[in-house]
């Protein structure tokens, strides 16, 4: 299952046609019942929306792919198809990925 965290909101929203969409996408990749996860997230949604970044959530939980690819990892954040985080978020990390930092 997958949300679009909007710069740090929980809530589902619409992707948003126009120079008000985000500059990248942040794949999030998440379980249920994760301490770390639930740390993670809030730090991630604060510096999504300072670095003007969109978050997709993706829970593993149940999904025999993504659990092999990712639960010993979780949670991990991708800027394009790289890990850049595990385990917690790596915000010097990610600001040099986005070229940010």
């Amino acid at each position: 299952m997958s949300r679009r965290l909007d710069r740090g909101s929980e809530a589902e929203v619409p992707a948003r046609p126009g120079p008000e969409q985000p500059s990248a996408t942040l794949p999030f990749y998440v379980a249920r019942d994760c301490h770390l996860c639930e740390r993670a997230r809030g730090e991630l949604g604060a510096l999504a929306a300072e670095l003007g970044v969109e978050v997709d959530e993706i829970d593993i939980t149940g999904v025999p792919e993504l659990e092999r690819r990712y639960r010993e990892w979780i949670p991990v954040i991708e800027v394009e198809g790289d890990r850049v985080s595990v385990y917690r978020v790596e915000d010097a990390a990610l600001r040099h990925k986005l070229g940010r930092g």
